[in-house]
């Protein structure tokens, strides 16, 4: 990580002061170590030695996923990349969407099977703007209906946006009156865009890629290929990590 970019991020890391007695490693290499672990996707046990111990990462990890950290940078560096390309700071629309990660043996105890698509595993339900940045996620076991999200999804991102949000687009598995009306509840309007019954193959759907496409952002983080995690919040944290990553890069002519 490069100087312009570690500053900027710094004030959201340092939940103690940077030069504080207790501190055994640089604040600077043990970010690095969660990077290589993020984009990589290997075992902690396997960070290389060039890295702060496996221990100390593991352990400032999880106090920065706890304090949402690395969320809260996301939260303004998508506020900076909007204004950047002459968006409203807030959005007043959002494309939610889900996708199935195959279980490991850390996480198949909270796994559930996904009938769909023929996978035991953990949902991950994501909410973007209209430029395609992440505004908040949420995970369940497969088996549990995308729909069924809908109102927890919504609520967080109206609280998110300060109540800007008018209307979110999904796909044809968030149908239903039921859905509508949880939608509803949070001042939003669900606008389901349906694929042609007579279209084969891939089709680029208005609206819909755009979620699609985030997903294949994220996808280059090899720590999201599979849920690898024991515990969901840590799952949660490397998703908002590397949606940090990918608006510092976006991002990275401002801060220089």
């Amino acid at each position: 990580m490069d100087d312009a970019t570690y500053h900027f991020l710094l004030p959201y890391l340092a939940l103690v002061p940077e030069d504080a007695p207790q501190r055994k490693y640089p604040l600077r290499e043990v970010l690095n170590a969660l990077l290589w672990l993020g984009r990589t996707g290997a075992q902690w046990d396997y960070l290389p030695h060039d890295f702060p111990p496996e221990d100390i990462v593991r352990a400032q990890a999880k106090r920065w996923f706890e304090a949402h950290c690395f969320e809260n940078a996301v939260h303004d560096l998508r506020l900076l990349s909007r204004v950047q390309q002459q968006r409203g700071g807030e959005p007043s629309a959002i494309i939610i969407d889900s996708r199935t990660l195959q279980s490991t043996p850390e996480s198949g105890h909270r796994a559930g099977f996904d009938g769909a698509k023929k996978r035991k595993g953990t949902k991950v339900h994501l909410v973007v703007d209209t430029l395609g940045h992440l505004l908040t996620l949420l995970t369940s076991p497969a088996h549990e209906q995308d729909r069924a999200q809908v109102a927890e999804l919504c609520r967080e991102a109206q609280e998110i946006t300060g109540g800007m949000l008018e209307v979110a687009f999904v796909d044809q598995g968030y149908t239903g009156e039921q859905t509508l009306e949880a939608a509803r509840k949070s001042n939003i309007e669900l606008v389901v865009v349906k694929r042609l019954d007579a279209s084969r193959g891939f089709v680029l759907l208005p609206k819909r890629w755009v979620v699609e496409r985030s997903f294949a952002w994220l996808s280059r983080f090899r720590r999201l290929g599979r849920h690898l995690e024991r515990l969901s919040s840590t799952l949660i944290g490397f998703h908002f990590l590397a949606a940090c990553v990918l608006l510092l890069a976006k991002s990275k002519p401002f801060l220089g």
